[in-house]
């Protein structure tokens, strides 16, 4: 048994960790059945060669018996800033024997407000008045404001750096430089939260990037959310947060001797425009090659004026907590038609989400080639109508060089799709490449089954996560919206987790939505807040409840609970304030209902009630989880008045629920809501209504994650797989028969008998609808966990055949390390093989139609090792396994209901 995967602060080897007591973690594997931790023992140094000697350890926690390996907090002496720590766990086995040991590091950031003596430096508005970009139809109107700043500083060295760190961020976006080389490969950082409480910075090693001599350390600064266009609003929102970008950089440098060298940015730095003449996120990218200076970032460059100091105050700088924006891989067309003279249309096969590299060759100096992004086509051309006020245009001006490559810095675009225009000779399938780009999240999930298209639906979901994680999950990458949506992020955020690990990412995110919430306790529709001013609907505003527990579940963690309770707590209030007859009425704000949902309507204060119960609930179990008994009570009554009112006031004695939708019966089973005796009427009459429709569904957002689970959960597997498998209008298989490669906004975004629907929304990535993703791993392949169990501590493995699948299989990297479970049928046998990782438990339940069928091949009987003990269950057969790998057996019925 050995620990792997070791982590600080829910990343491997981060730079310029902000928490001043972080918190470690590992993870266990091993090939040995009923293998468990029993103790462990971290120890830490300022240097690796010391964690071999006792004398100069700054922490030894000494023996601890533990099972866990999950965000153990550093509990040793004050750390200090910018300091490197090497860190080793050693680990007991469930035997009390040494096994495996396992070694990583991390290093602090600036911990103090004194570290910081750089000073906000921009623009001079004096000395180099606006320059507007030029006038053209491709740039959006108003025109831009100035151009990018090039930013400059040239200094000395006298030897060589033994370390060497920059610590910057912009008020806007930036790309920091060296010695004419680009720093780290972090994209639009420092990427988008609530400026005004907190803007991030990012640690980078340049050690290596130094030499004795003349240094320049540069930086490229756009507007980005800072003070471009964000939203839909069509004004530029220099009243969000301001009216101009602005710099902030210290390079630190550390020699042998133990002296030290700060260059920070201050009045001695100089600018000027350089070839990005305009950049936008929303509007695109303008660059004339004719106007780059030729080594801008190297020594011995003139033409460069003073900065202003903007302001000598850094703000409220953190930390980044979580993986930054990165190009994470790169998509070459599968086609490219020629539409007119130099005109070609280029399909990448994918929607995606990033920007274009386009290779010119032999053009004149001053040719302008065009490019435009689009996720559709309508009759071979692009189809932009979706776009509103995006235009997703970039411009590229050549130079006259030879070979001329462009790919914009400052600007992303969502499309499937690209026309450039203009193109210089014939463009080739090697000219071009889509670069995809977002959050680094670590990819943790996988799946796969017999049926292509339910493979294409999790490609697609896959695919729409990537392109929605872009500094906030948004709810769409390509219109003028953009937005961190609530609702859209608690939703999906299971199935998020299933494909990636979102920890760190969505607990930077929370920290928006709590600074969002107003003094009366409601949180807002999006975060950050920039538009939609007024307090949250119901299931938008619960986000704020449902995601902090969601984290504690999955990730085990516990900080985002403590840190966020009080939020959550005044949430509930704040709407049992306004509905004292517990019926949520009042204060909906937009009140969204089941967004999107097809030819019904539930009822809103039906949704909305059945939420107000639901996250009571949520933040009575919190309560407990943090050892607030008494608050936990309080809010198990409250939920229990709610509950009570609910049936009341929506539930008929025959067990329908008012409205009759699928929504609101999926409401009140999956939330618990329902006396038992009513359950089974419920379930029929969900079923009913499926069944009357031709197995088709109506959810909306709301609605659709709960659709499969609940059917599933309630017996009735047979609809959820007839829906998955549904390719009729409306449903997933629809959209992947018309060609769909991520999830679209609506059920209807296009249709063969309406075609496209109205261009005011219609998006053609947005991951709101793909939220069955959970399902597909939780009971297609069965990864699930039992409902007392964190972070997958106790196993539910419980693989559901059904539909006209064969066979399905998942892989899952938790935070306790990797499960995997998969099945397949064969000549009136099912096969089902899973892992179980050390520090971990798991029930298997196999459906056959005999109870006591025997298993075969590799499953261990009652009394073998790494088995508890056998259980039958309705359905089947019911293993308690401990880790190791297990293949097994038994008869299966022809039919699985």
């Amino acid at each position: 048994m050995r620990p792997y995967g070791l982590e600080a602060e829910q990343r491997r080897e981060p730079l310029g960790v902000g928490e001043r007591c972080p918190r470690l973690s590992w993870k266990l594997e091993s090939d040995r059945r009923g293998a468990a931790q029993s103790a462990y023992q971290i120890t830490a140094a300022e240097r690796a060669a010391d964690l071999d000697d006792p004398d100069r350890l700054v922490w030894d926690t000494g023996r601890r018996s533990s099972g866990d390996g999950l965000l153990v907090p550093w509990d040793g002496p004050a750390l200090r800033s910018a300091t490197r720590y090497h860190w080793r766990v050693r680990v007991w086995d469930e035997t009390g024997a040494q096994a495996g040991a396992a070694q990583s590091w991390f290093e602090t950031g600036l911990l103090h407000r004194d570290d910081w003596t750089a000073v906000w430096i921009g623009r001079d508005p004096a000395l180099l008045p606006h320059v507007d970009p030029p006038a053209d139809e491709d740039l959006p109107s108003p025109p831009l404001a100035s151009p990018p700043l090039y930013l400059r500083r040239e200094f000395h060295l006298a030897r060589q750096p033994l370390r060497a760190r920059l610590y910057a961020t912009a008020r806007g976006v930036y790309e920091p430089r060296l010695n004419g080389a680009r720093v780290g490969d972090v994209e639009l950082a420092p990427g988008w939260t609530e400026y005004h409480r907190r803007l991030q910075y990012q640690t980078y090693d340049v050690t290596d990037l130094l030499r004795p001599g003349a240094n320049v350390v540069a930086a490229i600064v756009g507007d980005g959310w800072w003070c471009g266009y964000v939203g839909f609003d069509p004004r530029r929102p220099a009243q969000h947060y301001g009216d101009r970008p602005a710099f902030l950089a210290q390079l630190v440098l550390d020699f042998a001797d133990g002296s030290r060298q700060v260059v920070a940015t201050d009045g001695n730095w100089t600018e000027r425009p350089g070839a990005i003449r305009a950049a936008d996120l929303l509007m695109g990218e303008y660059v004339d090659h004719r106007q780059h200076v030729p080594g801008w970032d190297l020594p011995g460059v003139a033409g460069f004026r003073p900065v202003a100091v903007l302001d000598t105050a850094p703000g409220p700088l953190v930390a980044e907590p979580d993986h930054p924006i990165r190009v994470t891989r790169t998509v070459a067309p599968v086609e490219i038609r020629r539409r007119g003279p130099g005109r070609y249309v280029v399909d990448f096969g994918q929607n995606l989400v990033g920007r274009v590299r386009l290779t010119v060759r032999a053009a004149t100096a001053g040719h302008r080639i065009v490019l435009r992004h689009a996720e559709m086509l309508a009759d071979g051309e692009l189809y932009v109508d979706n776009l509103r006020r995006a235009r997703a245009t970039d411009v590229y001006v050549t130079g006259g060089d030879p070979v001329e490559v462009f790919e914009p810095r400052f600007t992303y675009h969502g499309f499937r799709y690209l026309e450039v225009a203009d193109h210089p000779g014939e463009l080739r399938l090697s000219d071009v490449v889509a670069r995809v780009l977002h959050n680094d999240t670590p990819w943790t999930g996988w799946f796969e089954c017999s049926d292509p298209v339910v493979n294409q639906l999790q490609s697609n979901i896959a695919w729409g996560q990537r392109g929605n994680f872009v500094a906030v999950p948004t709810d769409c990458p390509q219109r003028d919206e953009r937005l961190g949506w609530l609702a859209d992020a608690q939703i999906f955020a299971p199935t998020a987790g299933r494909n990636a690990d979102v920890s760190a990412f969505l607990a930077r995110w929370l920290r928006d939505v709590v600074d969002g919430q107003d003094a009366d306790g409601a949180f807002r529709d999006v975060a950050p807040v920039v538009t939609l001013g007024r307090e949250a609907a119901p299931a938008w505003g619960d986000a704020g409840v449902i995601i902090p527990w969601y984290l504690w579940r999955v990730y085990g963690d516990r900080r985002v609970l403590e840190r966020g309770f009080d939020a959550m707590r005044a949430w509930v209030d704040h709407v049992h304030r306004h509905n004292p007859d517990l019926r949520w009425r009042n204060r909906t704000g937009n009140s969204y209902g089941d967004w999107l949902q097809v030819d019904v309507t539930t009822p809103r204060d039906v949704l909305a009630t059945a939420y107000f119960a639901h996250s009571t609930q949520l933040v009575a179990q919190a309560a407990e989880v943090l050892g607030r008994h008494d608050e936990a009570e309080q809010l198990r009554d409250l939920h229990a008045r709610i509950r009570a009112a609910f049936v009341d006031s929506y539930v008929g004695d025959d067990g329908t629920v008012e409205g009759g939708t699928q929504t609101a019966y999926l409401l009140a089973l999956a939330f618990g809501l329902l006396p038992q005796r009513l359950v089974p009427a419920a379930v029929e009459h969900l079923a009913a209504d499926i069944e009357k429709r031709g197995h088709r569904l109506t959810t909306g957002f709301v609605g659709v994650a709960l659709l499969c689970p609940v059917l599933a959960d309630h017996g009735r597997a047979d609809l959820a797989y007839a829906l998955l498998h549904q390719d009729r209008y409306p449903s997933w298989g629809y959209s992947i028969r018309h060609g769909a490669t991520t999830i679209w906004e609506r059920w209807d975004g296009w249709t063969e008998h309406a075609g496209f629907q109205s261009p005011k929304m219609n998006s053609f990535n947005h991951y709101s609808l793909g939220s069955v993703g959970d399902w597909l791993f939780g009971r297609v392949a069965g990864i699930d966990q039992t409902p007392s169990s964190v972070a997958y501590r106790e196993l539910l493995l419980r693989p559901l055949p059904g539909g006209r699948l064969t066979w399905a299989r998942a892989e899952q990297e938790t935070a306790r390390g990797r499960v995997a479970c998969g099945w397949s049928m064969s000549d009136g046998r099912i096969t089902v093989t899973v892992t179980v990782p050390p520090g971990s438990t798991a029930v298997l339940q196999i459906p056959t139609p005999d109870p006591g069928s025997v298993c075969e091949n590799d499953a261990p009987a009652a009394g073998r090792p790494g088995v508890l003990g056998v259980e039958p269950f309705a359905a089947g057969v019911s293993l308690r396994l401990t880790s190791g790998r297990y293949t097994l057996t038994a008869t299966a019925p022809d039919v699985v209901p």
